[in-house]
């Protein structure tokens, strides 16, 4: 079977594609070793963090849509994030039913600890690569999901 023709930025990103893939994966995986004695994981971490940089508490549907993610899986993680002392939850004056997720001083401090074990794994996975590639390649992360954020708007067409 003949492969589609592509553009030639087309053809870059597929190439690029698995790569992605295998790096989001491997990621994951060392976020997880590294924060494990912290009681969390790399989907914990992840959820804490959007927490962190709201301006105010949000409820889970808006913390779900700041990550990219699926609203039920994120519920799990702050369910299991409020039995763990990490977040509470708090009356939501425009919505009864949605919950404000608010982070205890628990979970501030473990992510707090997170952040100071980040800072230098980064540190070594970003030694002798540079800046203006990192930058370059954070500019192209944003605008595709950004551009995969619009296509899951509107079905995909």
């Amino acid at each position: 079977m003949k492969s589609p023709a592509r553009t030639p930025a087309g053809a870059a990103l597929s190439a690029s594609a698995l790569d992605l893939f295998k790096v989001s994966s491997s990621l994951l995986a060392a976020g997880d070793r590294l924060v494990a004695p912290l009681g969390l994981t790399s989907a914990r971490w992840q959820v804490l963090g959007t927490i962190v940089a709201a301006e105010r508490p949000q409820p889970v549907a808006w913390l779900a849509r700041d990550m990219g993610a699926n609203r039920q899986n994120v519920q799990r993680i702050v369910n299991d994030l409020a039995q763990e002392g990490f977040v509470d939850f708090a009356d939501n004056p425009h919505h009864r039913r949605a919950s404000l997720v608010v982070l205890t001083v628990a979970g501030r401090q473990a992510f707090d600890q997170a952040m100071v074990r980040e800072a230098p794994w980064m540190d070594r996975l970003a030694d002798g690569l540079a800046v203006k590639d990192l930058e370059a390649m954070h500019r192209v992360l944003r605008l595709l999901r950004q551009r995969l954020d619009e296509e899951a708007g509107d079905g995909g067409a």
